[in-house]
């Protein structure tokens, strides 16, 4: 808005013909405030102008009914009645923002085809130590291992696996897994290992560590 005032004002004084009017009022009214004399100097030099006529705004001459976007054409102030030439000071910026607009979606297709040029990032990992404990010394330690490795799910990979004793003559299955942290809860895989109930009395997370 303010660009299209300044180029209007640029070889003017007023907003219609040589003085003053009910034009300059409501194109004033509608600024509202003065623009920066560095980045628009005609219509600051206008408004700073206008201002000192506030107080006799009313008596100005002019239409006081018409919006400040009736003002601004060539038409108006030159040969009226040619609409061709209306240069409308505060018009849509609908144009603009529709270069603007397509501007905006089309970086943002190149950004989406460069992503999937890139394809999918690898996938979170965590190498997980379980502990599973049997239920005495007379556990078959060897099927309960066979028991746990047989769980398959995807995003799951058993590992390497050690029988340590915790006494009494009793020992634990250790055993050693990789999991796709957004495919495998690890409480899942607790959950599917206790129900070989005949062999396992509780598991433990000993270590986890992301890969």
């Amino acid at each position: 808005m303010l660009g299209a005032l300044n180029d209007f004002l640029s070889d003017k004084t007023y907003i219609e013909g040589a003085n003053p009017s009910q034009a300059d009022v409501v194109v004033y009214k509608a600024v509202g405030e003065a623009p920066k004399e560095d980045s628009f100097p005609h219509a600051a030099r206008w408004f700073k102008h206008i201002a000192t006529y506030e107080s006799e705004f009313d008596t100005l001459p002019g239409d006081k009914t018409k919006e400040a976007s009736a003002y601004g054409p060539e038409g108006e102030a030159g040969a009226a009645g040619d609409d061709d030439d209306d240069v409308d000071l505060f018009g849509s910026d609908d144009e603009v923002d529709e270069e603007a607009e397509k501007l905006k979606q089309e970086r943002l297709e190149q950004y989406k085809a460069k992503k999937a040029a890139k394809g999918p990032g690898p996938a979170a990992k965590s190498i997980i130590t379980l502990e599973v404990k049997p239920w005495d010394d007379e556990t078959d330690l060897e099927e309960m291992l066979a028991n746990v490795k047989s769980i398959e799910m995807d995003g799951l990979v058993w590992g390497g696996h050690q029988f340590i004793s915790i006494g009494f003559g009793i020992k634990k299955l250790q055993i050693n897994c990789v999991v796709e942290d957004a495919k495998v809860s690890t409480d899942d895989l607790q959950e599917q290992i206790e129900e070989f109930e005949d062999h396992v009395q509780s598991t433990d997370v000993a270590a986890m560590q992301k890969l």
